[in-house]
């Protein structure tokens, strides 16, 4: 695996930080409804929501990791949702998104004592299934993510 230079997210990097979820979001088909504000509150103001980990390129990012804490009691304890992981099209297949996650991995491990990550992948994403299995990630069958949003949300926040 290649040596890549991986630094945490200051504040200066929210521009770049976006610009990199963006094109992931674009390359996934997704909408992308986040913005610089959301990033700037969840990565830099308490509580913090979400770490980044940014691998810097020759003109910008060359990766990006953006993760955070979720707590299982099946799993026995603290761990990581990985909720994007963004690879620059000439950067991949060099190693780069297994030492964005190593990087992450660790740092969760020192910041909340993470024992596992935990992420999803599209179905139709081959290239990066194959990843995943080769790092030992595997599928959890009998689970369905669902996601409670807008207002839904707000009906359960007690909000109309």
């Amino acid at each position: 695996m290649q040596t890549h230079k991986i630094r945490p997210a200051v504040d200066g990097d929210l521009a770049s930080l976006e610009q990199a979820l963006k094109a992931l979001s674009h390359h996934l088909g997704d909408a992308y409804r986040a913005n610089m504000d959301a990033l700037e509150k969840a990565l830099f103001c308490a509580p913090q929501a979400a770490w980044a980990q940014i691998a810097d390129g020759p003109i910008g990012p060359s990766g990006v990791v953006l993760f955070s804490p979720v707590f299982s009691t099946v799993r026995g304890g603290a761990g990581m949702y990985v909720s994007d992981l963004w690879v620059d099209s000439v950067e991949r297949g060099n190693g780069l998104g297994p030492a964005l996650l190593q990087n992450a991995a660790e740092t969760a491990a020192d910041l909340w004592g993470a024992c596992f990550m935990r992420l999803a992948v599209y179905p139709d994403n081959t290239r990066a299934r194959a990843l995943y299995n080769a790092l030992g990630f595997e599928p959890v069958e009998a689970e369905t993510t669902m996601v409670l949003t807008g207002q839904a949300f707000q009906n359960i926040r007690g909000q109309k």
